[in-house]
């Protein structure tokens, strides 16, 4: 089944199937799919539990009366046949079932057999570079995109640096450097995802290694986003800590297939903090989490904390923000530009993910097949519509 055969594609049920519907960031996906979708939108919702979906559909309804008969599918992450029958049922499939590297393989599997379309919201290293060496080749083949971290892990980051470089002179070596703020808290599938990846870091290691084997060089070009030490940041006016999360990643293999990115680009990523204290204490408290989680029982007692389905109310969502800042420079130019928006863990991340699986199914991109950033899949289209979502992508200042 090739998903370059449209007529294939027209003829499969859905156009967007959601899976893990029910979950906390899920049932945010599902409402702003219940209000933004467009009529035509062919569209269901899909997890491991009948009951929940049904109550689920009873709220959508009240959002959006169309969705009264919306189709509900129920499936099992662990359940490779109704998941291969899934994918073939559908266009596009978006997910929130994480931790990715335990129960996202099987999905991704089968969307590659299909040819349809995959967007998650995973950040995990691990995951994403065996997905790369265990299904990109397939997925090229039959054309299916498949298209991780379509949430805050990293579309501001990658859509932020896609932005910044269209603003930078073309054909030179390009510099950009990103710096991350925020108020906002996490919820129990997040740091569930987090601690998982914590304790990884032998796997996570060795599954980067086997994809640098597998993976092209890259000829006559240079794109990379080295680990930076701590330093003061005059263009920020704040103390810049190297976050060491997936975003950097995602940068630079947009960079390196994408070539107006320049012959030489680097990326550095930070979280942007005001004072000495706190940035102290933000390094002292991601050590002690790092330490705590390679000790099992610690990490178990931690996950029962905030387990996975739960996180902040509506209000504490309403006061959160999230900003990333980018400087710019190659050419002899330099740019500042901010992305910016509302709560960034869950309203925006559903916001991003639903706008990803609408840009997937219906707007007209670039021909891309196997394991593809957000930038290469989707780029200029998925910029607007999230510009037009009401996340702000602005150029500060040019010098």
């Amino acid at each position: 089944m090739n998903r370059q055969n449209g007529t294939d594609r027209a003829q499969r049920p859905y156009d967007i199937v959601l899976f893990g519907a029910t979950g906390f960031v899920g049932v945010l996906t599902a409402k702003y799919l219940a209000a933004h979708a467009p009529d035509d939108c062919r569209w269901a919702i899909a997890g491991r539990s009948r009951q929940k979906l049904e109550q689920l559909r009873e709220r959508l309804a009240a959002v959006n009366p169309g969705c009264a008969e919306l189709p509900l599918i129920q499936t099992d992450a662990d359940d490779p046949d109704a998941l291969r029958e899934l994918a073939e049922s559908t266009r596009v499939v978006a997910t929130t079932v994480g931790p990715y590297v335990w129960y996202g393989e099987a999905l991704v599997s089968a969307c590659a057999e299909a040819g349809t379309d995959y967007a998650d919201l995973t950040g995990e290293p691990e995951f994403v570079d065996l997905m790369y060496v265990r299904h990109d080749g397939r997925a090229r083949e039959t054309g299916a995109r498949i298209v991780h971290a379509c949430g805050f892990d990293s579309i501001p980051h990658d859509l932020g640096a896609y932005f910044t470089v269209q603003h930078l002179p073309q054909d030179v070596p390009l510099r950009v450097d990103g710096f991350v703020r925020s108020n906002a808290t996490f919820s129990g599938g997040t740091f569930a995802s987090a601690l998982t990846a914590m304790s990884r870091g032998r796997q996570m290691l060795q599954a980067a290694h086997e994809r640098r084997l597998h993976e092209p060089r890259l000829m006559g070009r240079r794109a990379r986003a080295p680990l930076a030490g701590p330093r003061f940041s005059g263009e920020t006016g704040a103390w810049a800590l190297p976050l060491p999360t997936i975003d950097p990643q995602i940068v630079a293999r947009s960079a390196a297939v994408l070539p107006r990115y320049g012959p030489d680009f680097r990326y550095r990523h930070y979280a942007a903090v005001r004072t000495i204290p706190m940035a102290a204490g933000g390094v002292a408290a991601l050590g002690a989490l790092f330490g705590l989680a390679q000790l099992p029982p610690v990490r178990r007692w931690l996950s029962d904390r905030l387990k996975p389905g739960e996180g902040p109310d509506e209000g504490r969502r309403a006061k959160s923000w999230f900003s990333v800042r980018f400087v710019g420079e190659g050419g002899g130019r330099r740019v500042f530009t901010e992305v910016s928006g509302g709560d960034p863990g869950y309203d925006e991340t559903a916001k991003m993910l639903a706008e990803s699986a609408l840009c997937l199914a219906f707007d007209a991109l670039p021909k891309t097949s196997g394991q593809v950033t957000t930038a290469v899949a989707m780029g200029d289209a998925l910029l607007e519509r999230l510009q037009a979502a009401g996340i702000t992508f602005r150029v500060a200042a040019t010098r």
